[in-house]
């Protein structure tokens, strides 16, 4: 999906760690899924989405569909890049790009994408985009 430069995007490094890998020192997948827990947490702050606001209205980013490839393998000590972007808006979901990379050979280790939607708990009440998401939707990026 083509991005549209003006999107929100965030960029966060991360070391491996031992809890981060399996016995032979390699990462697990379900570690990834953490990297890009924190990137997603930093982007929802871009986009105004700030834990202690969502703490106070209950009105949280739920993630509803997750993508990932796995490219190459990375080992303990590597230290990794995120990259994480806003890619795609709809009326009541958005999706949310991301890539991490180990920059001491350039190498992509893993792509993922992300469709999220926010409610508001406890209820679990779908919402709407925020109206000042407007500003980032644009024939490139799709949406209603």
């Amino acid at each position: 999906m083509i991005m549209d430069t003006a999107m929100p995007r965030i960029r966060t490094e991360v070391q491996v760690m031992f809890f981060d890998t399996d016995c032979g020192g390699v990462v697990s997948n379900i570690a990834y899924l953490r990297f890009i827990e924190i990137a997603r947490t930093l982007l929802a702050e871009e986009l105004g989405l700030a834990l202690a606001e969502m703490a106070e209205t209950q009105r949280y980013p739920v993630v509803v569909h997750t993508e990932i490839d796995y490219c190459r393998a990375a080992k303990l000590g590597d230290r990794l890049v995120i990259e994480g972007w806003l890619d795609q808006l709809e009326r009541a979901r958005f999706w949310c790009a991301f890539r991490i990379a180990r920059p001491k050979d350039s190498m992509l280790i893993a792509e993922c994408r992300q469709s999220l939607a926010l409610i508001e708990m406890p209820a679990g009440k779908l919402l709407r985009l925020p109206e000042s998401w407007e500003k980032y939707r644009s024939p490139r990026n799709g949406g209603l």
